[in-house]
């Protein structure tokens, strides 16, 4: 199926696209200041994503795809960054429409302290694994900054991030071959941990993090900026 990573896109933001004019969330206020962040987000992520296939630390299969690449990278790919942050965003903001009390807000922060210190030394530790190396240091680097800003919502962030672990499972398990023949998009192992959750490599979850994690700063920034 040559367009299996397109429809996989279409699929991920159709619900929470749809679900957007619930009254109760009214996600579709918070576009104004989600579209902007989603953008800054992508010219970085974008980025990343093209040196990284460029030196082949990923790479993506042909016989899933539409075939019309920019940067290198599968127009799927640049959509991905898209629909995916505003999946995870749309989480977010009904987690915070219809959750009366925050079930995260005394461990929120120790939690977080400690992933980073993790990430920070594992990142350093395999430093020549760039996939590894670069997401978790960074990652670790963005979660000290917040944490130090005493951002309020970081604990609603951690558990958002934590329910779209189940639909990451889904589509990335997808992604990484998880009942498919061959995958869609494929590691050299050599640059990551070799560590697999079913099909998928835990570097990814650490990825998802860093980049909801930048979505949701950007956001917030940016609404803090219009109330002020």
């Amino acid at each position: 199926m040559n367009n299996l990573y397109l429809y996989i896109d279409l699929l991920t933001i159709s619900a929470p696209f749809l679900l957007s004019f619930d009254k109760k969330v009214a996600f579709y206020k918070n576009w104004k200041f989600l579209f902007p962040a989603i953008f800054i987000m992508g010219v970085f992520f974008i980025a990343k994503d093209a040196i990284f296939a460029a030196y082949e630390i990923w790479g993506f299969n042909d016989k899933y795809l539409i075939g019309f690449r920019m940067l290198g990278l599968p127009i799927e790919e640049w959509l991905f960054f898209l629909v995916v942050p505003y999946a995870v965003v749309f989480i977010y903001a009904c987690l915070i429409a219809y959750l009366k009390t925050d079930p995260l807000i005394r461990i929120h922060r120790p939690f977080f302290y400690v992933l980073s210190g993790v990430l920070f030394i594992v990142g350093l530790i395999f430093y020549d694994r760039l996939y590894t190396s670069v997401i978790f240091v960074a990652t670790a680097l963005l979660l000290l900054y917040n944490l130090q800003k005493r951002q309020p919502w970081l604990s609603m962030f951690l558990l958002a991030y934590l329910v779209s672990m189940i639909p990451f499972l889904i589509v990335n398990g997808l992604l990484t071959g998880s009942f498919l023949e061959e995958p869609i998009v494929w590691y050299d192992n050599t640059q990551n941990l070799g560590i697999r959750i079913f099909t998928i490599p835990v570097e990814d979850t650490i990825y998802s993090l860093m980049m909801l994690l930048m979505t949701v700063q950007l956001m917030e920034w940016f609404k803090s900026r219009a109330k002020s």
